[in-house]
């Protein structure tokens, strides 16, 4: 709905240094209200991290503000139905083409890979991402250099979550060294070497996890190897 009363300016960071160092503004992008009357108060600065980038959630903050509501219309989106279609209908193929041999269906391999697979995306916060949408790596406007983790536990970015995710995926591999093939290697000397690389990469990456956890959650009292 067009309304007089409101008007949006975009400000690009290569053209505008000057008023993003005006605006002391830390990254980008960033969606600030300015009133008609008064200064400028701490709510009319759009929170991403809290409420994500959408345009839904953009348009609400702006009807809180300004009191000009803006409706978001969004065309019919269908790639999630014809991605499940297509992830039945080739599972349903494999079943048919393997009906005689469904052994593989029993395998705990294959199982406690997808369900692995499950977990890290889990705890990486991969679904926090899906409903915030936080932005993948930003850059600070101010000294162009591209950001990789959150500096706070409140947030985090898309690329801190796939750094998060390939940590523990190579800290569980030290831990499957140590479980699986140092109990099948019978050489005495080998097995004390491969063991010993096991424990390296588990501590290691553990330390480089916590670490991490560190440097978010301001305070915390606990370290291994890296601080």
């Amino acid at each position: 709905m067009y309304s007089s009363k409101l008007f949006f300016a975009v400000v690009d960071f290569d053209e505008g240094q000057d008023v993003f160092a005006t605006l002391k503004l830390q990254s980008a992008p960033t969606f600030i209200h300015f009133p008609a009357r008064g200064g400028r108060k701490k709510a009319d600065t759009y929170d991403i991290q809290r409420h994500g980038i959408s345009a839904e959630a953009i348009a609400k903050w702006i009807g809180e503000r300004t009191d000009i509501h803006i409706h978001v219309f969004r065309p019919p989106n269908y790639a999630g139905t014809l991605a499940l279609g297509f992830l039945l209908t080739l599972i349903g193929s494999l079943l048919y083409m393997r009906r005689k041999n469904l052994e593989f269906l029993y395998n705990k391999s294959y199982w406690a890979i997808a369900a692995l697979f499950v977990v890290y995306c889990m705890i990486s916060g991969q679904m926090w991402n899906h409903i915030r949408g936080p932005p993948y790596a930003p850059r600070n406007p101010q000294t162009g250099e591209i950001s990789y983790f959150h500096g706070g536990s409140q947030g985090q970015f898309i690329v801190e979550t796939h750094i998060v995710a390939i940590l523990y995926v190579i800290f569980f591999f030290g831990i499957l060294i140590l479980n699986e093939k140092v109990p099948l290697t019978d050489d005495s000397r080998k097995k004390q070497l491969i063991a010993m690389a096991g424990l390296g990469i588990v501590i290691f990456f553990f330390s480089l996890l916590l670490s991490i956890f560190r440097s978010k959650y301001h305070g915390y009292p606990y370290s291994l190897l890296l601080r």
